[in-house]
């Protein structure tokens, strides 16, 4: 057999073993769309002009939003950190962020609940209430906060390899020219990051979206107040309205693909999106 030969046959059985997945994947959206079409269209179209869905996607698009920017003012300075110093504890301190990623969501969303009811979180939720007018726990705050203990893990980890991608031969020369290290972060490397500043959030915007375990323990999901797109699609269920469900999935679906289009454009090779 000739090398040519043998390479195809190689990279065909490479190619059949992580096509299954791919089927795997498209055989579910394609199940969900044949679902759909099978459904009568006025159904579809009450679901989607109900008054507890609308409120569930705006909610969804402030929430999300608050979290992927509560995840970027922690994750640029945190991913810069890690890839620019070597420190006693680093790597006790990327285990301790890498936690979010590997823990089972609704064990995030019990432990955000035990911590409120601690004196540290009720002094807070008592700061929060006398602040904004609301309380954290099951309410819209709880919400953010679940998606962002979640989103905010995946946001560090893109902005560590985006610095790891940037050469600090820039910022040493700014530091020769008298810049501070501060001014040379805020004016050459942040700069220099930017397609990973906007991976960075595009992810945790769309990780946040797609959060259900911590909200559904930790906001719980009452409609027309804690509702996402997310615990919609438990609660569609829950009542047996499967065609809204599977509706509400679909626009998820369509989302995430928006989503990971924008990543691709704009995001970082070696990244973790």
């Amino acid at each position: 057999m000739t090398a040519a030969g043998a390479n195809a046959r190689f990279y065909t059985a490479l190619g059949l073993l992580g096509g299954t997945y791919v089927v795997l994947i498209l055989g579910m959206i394609a199940a969900d769309a044949l679902f759909l079409a099978d459904t009568p269209a006025d159904r579809l179209t009450d679901v989607l002009r109900s008054r507890e869905i609308h409120y569930a996607i705006k909610l969804s698009l402030v929430s999300c939003l608050a979290a992927a920017i509560l995840s970027l003012w922690v994750a640029v300075p945190l991913g810069y950190l890690l890839s620019r110093t070597r420190f006693w504890g680093r790597a006790a301190l990327e285990t301790v962020l890498d936690i979010p990623i590997v823990l089972p969501p609704l064990v995030i969303g019990l432990s955000l609940l035990i911590l409120f009811q601690t004196a540290p979180g009720k002094w807070i939720e008592g700061v929060v209430a006398y602040t904004f007018g609301t309380p954290v726990t099951f309410a819209i705050p709880a919400v953010i906060l679940a998606q962002f203990a979640v989103s905010c893990a995946f946001a560090v980890r893109t902005m560590r390899v985006t610095f790891d991608q940037i050469s600090p031969r820039t910022e040493q020369v700014a530091l020769t020219l008298g810049c501070t290290r501060g001014q040379a972060f805020w004016l050459v490397a942040v700069p220099e990051a930017w397609r990973g500043v906007v991976a960075a959030g595009t992810l945790a915007w769309a990780r946040s979206l797609g959060e259900f375990g911590p909200i559904l323990i930790f906001a719980g999901a009452t409609r027309m107040r804690t509702e996402v797109l997310s615990t919609t699609v438990f609660l569609e269920l829950s009542v047996g309205r499967i065609e809204a469900a599977i509706a509400v999935s679909l626009l998820m679906i369509v989302v995430a693909v928006l989503v990971l289009l924008l990543m691709r454009a704009v995001g970082l090779r070696g990244s973790t999106v």
